[in-house]
């Protein structure tokens, strides 16, 4: 069988297909080799679903594809969502969903690992399930398919997609994965059946959720009344797994060197876990405590084995703030001094401002100055205090000009829309205060700087403050888009096409997109029937601009008879149970209710009465 889809697939799907290279596995570093999958006693696909391009960027994949990989008696091999061409071409040539390594049939695996990153890679899980001839719906699994197992940050409330999957990990995977696969092994041996290793993992482990144990009862109104468990030995409320000691937690010191291009061209290191900020919206701050950090010598060693094994010429300090890693002046330094000679760049995600001017001196050195790229998020003071961000406009602006000074020209700013309580001016505010950032150059005795504002719409995320709030419609949101414009041109004529030229730039993002994005990231189980009928209908790589049809998600939702605007745009009352009352997230409901009603206290506005 495997012989004869290696022929296939060289034979029937790559001289068809673009971009050949990126379905053909055989990379630099790759782990797993002929005859592996053959001889494992556990068999892991590893299964990110979007594109080889953008999950070939993905750390926490590469970690765990490393840590399956190191563990005696196992072999985990990557799999991709093939794109629109390849599907069409094997569906019509019967070709089955493959792994990327050596080419083995994804249902031959004993265990499909999938990683939930992003609400709209829904419809991809089940792209993955259906071309790998394995059942969309868990209960119609038996024995000859794999357990299918899912984690990632939206298995935090991963209810919209509970019917699909066998199990959900909740927290993080470095001990999760290697627990599972020390137990899937013993029952392997002992000859336990596919949904007996469901039930054992459950009551086995306490950050194991197994969706089919629990029964969900709904009140009239819709909203849920009750999670319950149906086996008296699994738990009531699942806990959240963590790694404790993340200076030795297994990591890709050997990272796959793709063939093609991909979205982050560069080896990587997570430096912090967790954030301290705990901004008001971010669901990453509130679920990824405690904060975890790895030494400056740990990193260091790390990227050197990681260097020598790849080449590449950038190196990436990953982590959710990497500005509050507190020992980040000494790692830049150290960092760029083992680097500079050898041309390496050291690359750092978006800076908080209030961060950004102690560490405008190692930058100038470790850094390219292509860009500089900071989230705002809110363009008022009080705004920001209000979702807790702590950043000034006297920051941004003293900030920025040092880096003007230091040989800055280009900025990119972060921003979102539809606060509780965002006022008119806040939203003049965003094209307001990016024209100041430009023009704080004027004052070092340079032009204006350019500077690229891009303007998110604002997607409620379950276990933060915002968990209870409605999110604004879509006519809110392109009016906003358009206030924006006609704040940034106010002399713009209408004539079609004619783009702004000046140094500042506003980009919005997709408004139906983030919409939807709201509808599942509060979503329960009813929701399923909605996803399965539009991936049925054509939807695929909904996160991509080029493939998303807000058209036939509609269809979508009126087909199943479900009201979109009932997830999206409706304020909780805090009474309401929520369909992950039963996985812990983090801090508790009280915590968050009162940091909810502070939201409205430093704006100074009244807080939204719903009757519960």
């Amino acid at each position: 069988m495997v012989d004869s889809l290696r022929n296939l697939v060289t034979t029937e799907l790559l001289p068809y297909v673009t971009q050949p290279g990126q379905y053909i596995g055989g990379e630099m570093n790759q782990l797993p080799r002929e005859g592996d999958w053959q001889r494992a006693e556990v068999r892991v696909a590893v299964a990110f679903p979007d594109t080889y391009t953008i999950g070939m960027s993905h750390l926490g994949c590469q970690i765990l594809y490393w840590l399956i990989n190191h563990t005696p008696g196992c072999s985990g091999e990557r799999v991709f969502c093939p794109w629109a061409d390849a599907e069409a071409r094997m569906r019509q040539k019967n070709i089955p969903l493959f792994t990327w390594d050596t080419r083995q049939p994804v249902k031959s695996a004993d265990i499909l690992a999938v990683s939930l990153q992003y609400e709209m890679s829904f419809t991809s899980v089940l792209q993955i399930l259906d071309l790998a001839g394995i059942p969309l719906h868990a209960s119609h699994r038996d024995d000859s398919h794999p357990l299918v197992i899912a984690g990632g940050p939206q298995a935090d409330n991963p209810e919209p997609v509970a019917e699909f999957l066998d199990l959900v990990v909740l927290g993080d995977g470095e001990a999760s994965l290697a627990a599972i696969l020390e137990a899937y092994k013993e029952m392997k041996a002992a000859g336990v059946r596919r949904r007996d290793m469901i039930l054992q993992m459950a009551r086995r482990f306490p950050w194991v959720y197994a969706p089919s144990l629990y029964d969900v009862a709904y009140n009239d109104n819709g909203t849920v009344r009750s999670i319950t468990p149906t086996d008296s030995q699994i738990p009531k409320t699942i806990e959240r797994c963590q790694t404790t000691d993340f200076d030795d937690a297994p990591f890709p010191t050997r990272p796959i060197v793709p063939f093609v291009e991909v979205v982050h061209d560069r080896f990587a290191i997570e430096i912090m876990r967790g954030c301290p900020q705990r901004c008001r919206f971010c669901h990453a701050g509130y679920t990824k405590r405690p904060v975890r950090v790895r030494s400056v010598d740990r990193i260091l060693e790390m990227a050197e084995e990681m260097y020598a094994a790849t080449g590449m010429d950038e190196f990436g300090l990953l982590s959710l703030s990497t500005a509050d890693y507190p020992d980040v002046r000494e790692l830049a330094e150290r960092a760029n001094k083992q680097f500079a000679d050898r041309r390496v760049n050291i690359s750092v995600p978006s800076l908080r401002v209030d961060k950004m001017l102690q560490n405008i001196p190692w930058m100038v050195n470790s850094v390219r100055k292509s860009g500089l790229t900071m989230a705002v998020e809110a363009a008022s003071d009080d705004m920001r205090a209000a979702i807790r961000k702590h950043v000034t406009d006297g920051d941004l602006l003293d900030g920025v000009k040092q880096a003007y000074q230091a040989g800055w020209r280009t900025v990119k700013l972060y921003f979102m829309c539809g606060f509780p309580g965002e006022r008119s001016s806040d939203i003049d505010g965003i094209v307001d205060l990016a024209k100041q950032v430009s023009d704080a150059r004027r004052e070092i005795g340079g032009g204006p700087a350019n500077v690229n504002a891009s303007v998110g719409w604002l997607v409620p995320k379950p276990y933060t403050p915002f968990q209870w709030a409605a999110q604004p419609t879509a006519d809110y949101f392109h009016e906003a888009r358009m206030q924006l414009g006609a704040r940034l041109n106010p002399n713009k004529d209408n004539r079609r096409g004619k783009k702004h030229r000046g140094p500042v730039k506003i980009k919005t993002h997709n408004v139906e997109r983030s919409i939807l994005e709201a509808v599942f990231s509060r979503g329960d189980r009813k929701l399923s029937k909605v996803i399965e009928h539009a991936y049925k209908c054509g939807a695929r790589f909904d996160g991509w601009d080029e493939c998303f049809d807000p058209l036939l998600w509609r269809d979508a939702f009126d087909t199943v008879g479900i009201d979109p605007a009932w997830y999206a745009h409706r304020e909780r009352p805090q009474t309401e149970v929520f369909p992950w009352n039963h996985l812990h997230g983090g801090a508790d409901q009280d915590y968050l209710a009162r940091q909810y009603e502070d939201v409205f206290t430093q704006i100074n506005m009244p807080m939204p009465v719903v009757a519960g």
